[in-house]
């Protein structure tokens, strides 16, 4: 796929690092451009917001205050996928700012009513990403995925099956406003109860 991402922290880091693994051809774009020519250049990607518009899917890879703004400033079409991972964390992230009525795919998708927004890996940790979706033969990362379009689903679940981890369908948008508390539970436990940054939450099934 051709595929922009917007930040050059740690999770567009790992994105630009994973996806370039699965044969997929990037664009980044960042609060720092020169930021973002740098990344382009270690990956073997372009660092044109001109780009974007163009892309099958936007990856966006901001903190959540800064997603409608960087959003914004690329004039993205009607119809354009866009991958949600943010979380609408506090300042020391051992909690929410949004929570039980909205979420913050909600938000964002309420002020760009023509882009078709998805939530997905907003459970996985940076770390976790660049090291990969495998924990054993026998392990892989889940990506939960939620979209109210069907179609925008199917091609962000088809790009986290492509980067190896499995996916769990979660079900409509709205579903965001489980998946974003779920990351905060996963940030708690890495962090404030030391389980380190390789953990990622699952949901078991019997076979």
């Amino acid at each position: 796929m051709n595929i922009t991402i917007i930040g050059t922290g740690n999770m567009g880091t790992a994105f630009a690092q994973q996806l370039r693994a699965a044969g997929h051809a990037l664009n980044i774009v960042g609060r720092d451009q020169a930021k973002a020519r740098e990344l382009a250049h270690r990956t073997g990607a372009s660092a044109e917001p001109s780009r974007a518009a163009a892309s099958e899917l936007i990856v966006l890879a901001t903190a959540y205050e800064d997603a409608v703004r960087a959003l914004g400033g690329l004039a993205l079409p009607a119809g354009a996928i866009v991958v949600d991972i943010t979380n609408p964390l506090t300042p020391d992230y051992m909690g929410l700012t949004l929570g039980h009525t909205s979420s913050a795919a909600e938000q964002i998708a309420g002020v760009f009513p023509g882009l078709r927004l998805v939530k997905a890996f907003n459970t996985v940790f940076a770390q976790r990403l660049a090291a990969g979706a495998r924990f054993s033969d026998t392990q892989t990362v889940p990506v939960f995925v939620a979209a109210d379009d069907t179609q925008a689903k199917t091609k962000v679940s088809d790009l986290a099956r492509s980067m190896g981890f499995d996916v769990i369908d979660a079900g409509p948008l709205r579903n965001a406003r489980y998946l974003e508390p779920l990351a905060g539970l996963n940030i708690y436990l890495g962090y404030a109860a030391g389980l380190g940054t390789s953990i990622a939450p699952t949901w078991l099934r019997q076979a």
